[in-house]
C-alpha cells in the first residue's frame, strides 16, 4: 500500500496530555491509521516538541507516516515524514527548502485552481473539504466529489477528502478518487478509538 493511502487521522486538542495523545494514537494505529497528522494550535513550543517525538518514535515503530500541521520548523527538527500547510501558513517552495525530502500536502478547501498551482509547485498531495458538516471547522467551505474526480481524470497527485466524513458516508469519496479520508472526531472523539479507526479502514479494502 502507498505511505499516502489509507485513514488519515488527525489528533486534536482535547487530548489532553502527552500520555492521552500517545494512548489515542496507538489505538487508532492499531485499529488501521496509515496516516497520522499531528496537529496543535498551542503556543506550547517545549510540549508540542516533547509530543511530537513521542508520536514520531510511535510511528515509526508501526511503519506509520507522521505529517505536522503548519509547523515546517517542528517537522525539520524531528525529522517527521512531512507538513500539512493550509492557507494562511508557508508555501511549498520554504518547505521543500527545509524539507527536502519530506511530503508535503496542501489544503485546497474547493478550490481547483489552488489545487492545480500545488500540484505544479510540487505538492505531494492536496486535501478538499469539508465534505459533510465538521464539528472541527464548522464554517469550512463546501466541497463535491467531482472534485476528486477531476483530480484522477487531470493531476497525477495523491488527494485527501476530509470533513464530516463517517464510516458510512465515506465510501462513496473513496469510489470518487480519495486516496486517503481524513478524519478528527470519528476517530480520536470516539469512546472505542480503534473500532472507531477499523470502521474506516476496512472502506479501503
Amino acid at each position: 500500500m502507498s505511505r499516502l493511502s489509507g485513514l488519515y487521522a488527525i489528533t486534536d486538542n482535547h487530548l489532553s496530555s502527552a500520555d492521552r495523545l500517545i494512548q489515542a494514537v496507538s489505538e487508532a494505529i492499531s485499529g488501521g491509521a496509515r496516516i497520522i497528522q499531528y496537529r496543535d494550535k498551542s503556543d506550547d513550543q517545549a510540549r508540542r516538541l516533547h509530543e511530537a517525538r513521542q508520536l514520531l518514535q510511535l510511528c515509526r515503530e508501526h511503519h506509520v507516516t507522521l505529517i505536522i500541521n503548519d509547523d515546517i520548523t517542528l517537522a525539520a527538527t524531528i525529522g517527521a515524514d512531512g507538513v500539512h500547510l493550509g492557507r494562511d501558513d508557508a508555501n511549498i517552495e520554504s518547505a521543500r527548502q527545509q524539507l527536502p525530502e519530506g511530503i508535503i500536502g496542501i489544503s485546497c478547501y474547493n478550490d481547483w485552481q489552488q489545487a492545480q498551482a500545488a500540484t505544479q509547485a510540487g505538492a505531494d498531495y492536496i486535501a478538499f473539504g469539508a465534505f459533510f458538516p465538521s464539528t472541527t471547522k464548522p464554517d469550512a467551505a463546501q466541497a463535491e466529489p467531482s472534485l476528486l474526480k477531476r483530480v484522477k481524470q487531470e493531476l497525477n497527485i495523491a488527494v485527501v477528502a476530509i470533513g464530516g466524513i463517517t464510516a458510512e458516508n465515506g465510501a462513496p469519496l473513496i469510489a470518487a478518487g480519495a486516496d486517503m479520508l481524513a478524519v478528527v472526531q470519528g476517530v480520536f472523539g470516539q469512546t472505542d478509538i480503534r473500532q472507531a479507526a477499523r470502521q474506516y479502514a476496512q472502506l479501503f479494502n
